[in-house]
Parts: C-alpha cells; structure tokens; sequence
C-alpha cells in the first residue's frame, strides 16, 4: 500500500503526528511559509488589480525539494498547516508547488492535536477555502504597499530591522499621538487623607477621608490638608452604620489569545513572545508517558470565547461522576460572545 504523505508547518509537529498516524504515513514539515512577495522589488501589480508575484523563498529551496521527494510515490497528500487564513495560505501554496506531481491533493484541519482528531481529520479531508486564501493575500498585500515605502524611513529614523505594514504604521501614529498628549499634559497636585482606626488598639483598619462638613474635599495642597486634619485629629472617630453585603463571582471567561497573553504577564511576568512560544509548545504535543506525545491546549490563536460541545459535554459528565449531581449546573454556562468575534475556531482549553 502507497504511504500518504502529511505536510504541517513544524517539524516539532511533524514528529507528534507521525507517532499518531503510524507507518502508513509520513509526515514533513514545511517550516511556515514556502512562497512570498519577492523582497527586493513591490511585487504587486498596482495597475491589475493589485496582482501579487509570488516567488520560492531562497532559503526554502531545499524544503521544497525534499517534499517533491517526499511525494514521490504517495497515494494523496494532506495539507495540515494551522487552521487560520495564514495556514491556509501555506496549504495553497504547497499545493501549487506539488500539482505538477498529479497526486490527490486535500486539506485536512484540526483545532488539537490528538489522536481523536487528527484521525477524525484525514477521514474529513475537504478543498481549500479560497475565501480564506484570498482574506490572507489581501492583507499580505496591504501589507506591502503600504510598508514597502515606509520600512525604509523607520530604519532611518528609529531602529534598523523594524517592519512597517498595516497594523504597525497604524501602531506607530497612535505611540506619537499618546506621546503628544503626554508632553502637552499639565500636572496638578492632589492629595488624600487616611486614618488608621481601632477601639482598644485592637481590630484596626484604615478609612479615607470621604466627606468633610458634608462635602467632598478638595484636596489641592499641603495647606488645605493641614487645616482638615487640624479639626480632625482632636475628634473621636464613631462607626456609624455596618453594611454587610453579599458577593457572587462568576468564572473568568475562556481564554482567548490576547487574555492568555494578558493573564500570563499578570501571574507570571511573561512577555507576548515567551507566551506564545510557550503556548506553540504545548498545542504541538509533550510527552506523557505511555501516552506519548498529546497535544495539550487547543488551537491557540482565537478571539472566541466559545467551547466545542463535545468538551462540554465531557466535562458535565466528569462533574456529575467525581462531584455528583448537586455541582451540575442545570445547563452549561455560555460565555459572552463579544461583537466582531471572528469565532472560526473555540477558545483555548
């Protein structure tokens, strides 16, 4: 029987699929892009409709030439880079690169790396989405014309290597728009008043200064501040009234890229970049033991909140066995999806 061959974009992936589909496959890795804009002219077309040029980047030749070896022979290839526009973009292009082969060639998409879904995967093989090849190149355009010119200034101006396109030109205005703000500000001096309170030097807490001769004061300066606390230290403070309330808190919301990226800093001091690496890390797949290696988040670039069925499904039923019944919501929480939510894959879990 000829082998089939699986393309993803990391070879660290690579090796995690190959131990999951076993010998009837091999599975290679493209490394991330195999085609571009050329780098030393436009590569756009402005005068026909913004026709891009695509050429092999130089040092994915090799790549490129051991697929074509890779193929050789094989029954169909799987095309399986990330299931966002970008992955589907690499597919389009390994599929041109290797249609002169005359093989079957198909895309499959998975949102984890698992067993379940990877075979789940290459018995629903489908067609590439143009729509989402076309959503990438536009912005992979956009891109182009707009830093191509701009790049070059910023290299002069700011640091050499910085990259100019849609989203960071956009980023640089706002920077210089906050920091005008900033030298235009005019600081003003405020103050606040504190006590520490206790009955018996026992039980002592802090109160502000909240209100003073039924007003709010208007704490400008040292001097104001003065006369307060002239009048107020020789009093005696009286708790007047206890307010007991209650509070509920609900769970956080699912994770999404940019809340992952957020709680990360917060908890751990981690910059964007360790994140991420770390989070590529652990949706390609680790080892467990017997287990091998499992892939242990979902796909991990995502604005949506929501969460398969089937997760929830398995978690409502792990909840009413290990807990019982009394812990199982009637239904299942659903987070807030927010508005402009792309939704195209469920939240990291």
């Amino acid at each position: 029987m000829a082998k089939s061959l699986v393309i993803v974009e990391s070879p660290a992936k690579a090796k995690t699929i190959s131990k999951i589909l076993g010998k009837d496959f091999q599975v290679k890795a493209s490394s991330g892009h195999i085609r571009d804009l050329p780098k030393k002219k436009l590569g756009v077309d402005v005068r026909k409709k913004c026709l891009p040029s695509y050429e092999i980047m130089p040092d994915k030749q090799k790549v490129v030439d051991e697929l074509h070896k890779s193929a050789e022979g094989c029954a169909n290839i799987y095309l399986a880079p990330d299931p966002d526009r970008e992955g589907e973009a690499i597919a389009w292009h390994l599929s041109i690169i290797l249609e002169d082969l005359g093989i079957n060639i198909k895309r499959i998409e998975f949102n984890e790396i698992t067993k379940d879904a990877i075979k789940k995967a290459i018995k629903k093989p489908r067609d590439i989405d143009t729509e989402k090849v076309n959503a990438q190149q536009a912005r992979r355009v956009l891109d182009r014309l707009v830093g191509y010119k701009i790049s070059p200034l910023l290299w002069q101006k700011v640091k050499r290597g910085l990259s100019a396109g849609r989203v960071q030109s956009v980023s640089v205005r706002l920077i210089c728009d906050r920091e005008n703000e900033i030298e235009a500000f005019k600081p003003e001096e405020y103050w606040t008043v504190d006590a520490e309170v206790s009955k018996d030097n026992k039980n002592k807490f802090f109160a502000g200064l909240a209100k003073f001769n039924g007003k709010k004061p208007d704490l400008k300066n040292e001097k104001e501040v003065k006369k307060i606390l002239d009048t107020i230290v020789k009093d005696n403070f009286v708790v007047k009234s206890i307010n007991v309330t209650e509070q509920k808190r609900n769970p956080s919301q699912p994770f999404t890229t940019s809340t992952l990226q957020q709680e990360a800093s917060r908890k751990f001091g981690f910059t964007v970049k360790r994140t991420m690496t770390i989070a590529q890390q652990l949706y390609e797949g680790i080892e467990i033991g017997s287990e091998g290696p499992v892939g242990l988040i979902t796909y991990m670039r995502t604005d949506s909140t929501r969460i398969a069925k089937e997760a929830l499904d398995s978690v409502r039923e792990h909840i009413e066995t290990a807990y019982g019944k009394e812990y199982l919501p009637a239904e299942a929480r659903k987070a807030k999806v927010k508005a402009g939510a792309q939704d195209a894959h469920e939240a990291i879990r």
